[in-house]
């Protein structure tokens, strides 16, 4: 029972809590662009230009007020924010080739991908706690996969190697971004990412939008049908880029990762209390999976962190020791010079 008390601790329902609301806003974001996508507005580049000019408005405002310099190099920025770019643009850019369960099955390239990139990059140790949370939440999001099959949903899509292919290519940009992010935010500053990420994202954005969207922006009717999803996706863009590195620092990209595959789940459950559908049931089955998954994978950073403060104790107790064995050999020593001393004087008179 007190082992089952220890897995609630401050720092893992934080995690588990901020990570599922950032799934909440990814959702949120998915059904804004489904609605764009309704209305024939086929402009991915253009719908994340606006969330970079909020970060880079406000978060570029708290920086001039702080007049601090960069701790990281600027030209780091700039790689982050093509690999950004390039990644929301690709996974987008794949529903138009394949289907919604092969974007759902290989966007889980970007979980091993962000362990093996912090595994090379940041030293991170993944036991066999995390490893078996990872397992789980993919095998929970596989079941929606299964069930989509099971309920016949398999739009087959117009070229799906070729959307194969940019979700692969899309789920590796972002494991890299996760990946960088996470190292900005535990060495440079929260503040000082997001304002330089969104400066060079907005001017990528701007420079990709000329060259690929010009003509669909321009044949855009807009109405307020049309203005309010993509003010909803800026909003909710903002506040999930906002959010992203305080769980990164807090739990690091691979616990980001997790909690986002339950955003799929999250939709079917929009779905259901909000368009009245009829889901599988094994969506159900396959949320709980993903749920006990990043309760493993959360205990695990737990127990990483009681052994570093283990270890810690252990240390302290080893350099107290150290130092009672020092100051003991000290006054025997002082004890031996002051006796000599003595003796000497006893010697002389």
């Amino acid at each position: 029972m007190a082992d089952v008390k220890k897995i609630w601790t401050k720092k893992t329902l934080i995690g588990l809590g901020l990570g599922q609301f950032l799934s909440l806003l990814i959702t949120s974001t998915g059904f804004t662009s489904s609605e764009l996508a309704k209305k024939g507005i086929n402009a991915p580049t253009s719908q994340s230009f606006l969330n970079y000019v909020l970060l880079a408005i406000i978060y570029g405002s708290i920086m001039l007020y702080r007049r601090k310099a960069l701790k990281a190099k600027w030209y780091y920025y700039i790689l982050l924010g093509l690999v950004d770019v390039e990644a929301n643009f690709l996974v987008v850019k794949a529903y138009q080739y394949t289907s919604l369960t092969s974007v759902m099955l290989l966007d889980c390239w970007s979980i091993p991908s962000v362990m093996l990139l912090t595994w090379v990059f940041l030293k991170t140790k993944y036991r066999f706690k995390k490893i078996t949370g990872v397992v789980v939440c993919i095998a929970g999001l596989v079941m929606v996969v299964f069930s989509d099959v099971h309920s016949g949903d398999r739009a087959g899509g117009s070229n799906p190697r070729t959307g194969d292919l940019l979700v692969i290519a899309g789920a590796t940009l972002y494991a890299i971004s996760n990946v960088s992010e996470e190292f900005l935010v535990k060495n440079a500053d929260r503040v000082e990412l997001m304002s330089i990420l969104g400066l060079f994202g907005a001017i990528i954005s701007a420079i990709q939008i000329s060259i690929l969207e010009r003509n669909e922006l321009r044949s855009i009717q807009w109405t307020a049908g049309a203005a309010l999803p993509f003010v909803g996706f800026s909003v909710a863009m903002f506040m999930f880029y906002s959010l992203v590195p305080v769980l990164l620092k807090i739990n690091g990209s691979t616990m980001l990762n997790l909690s986002l595959l339950t955003s799929d789940m999250w939709a079917v459950l929009i779905r259901i209390f909000a368009f009245r559908e009829k889901v599988d049931w094994m969506y159900f089955l396959a949320f709980v999976g993903v749920a006990v998954g990043l309760v493993i994978y959360s205990w695990a950073n737990k127990d990483v962190a009681q052994n570093n403060v283990d270890i810690a104790g252990e240390d302290a107790q080893e350099r107290s020791k150290g130092f009672d064995e020092e100051a003991s050999l000290g006054n025997h020593n002082h004890g031996t010079v002051a006796a000599s001393s003595k003796i000497g004087e006893s010697g002389k008179h």
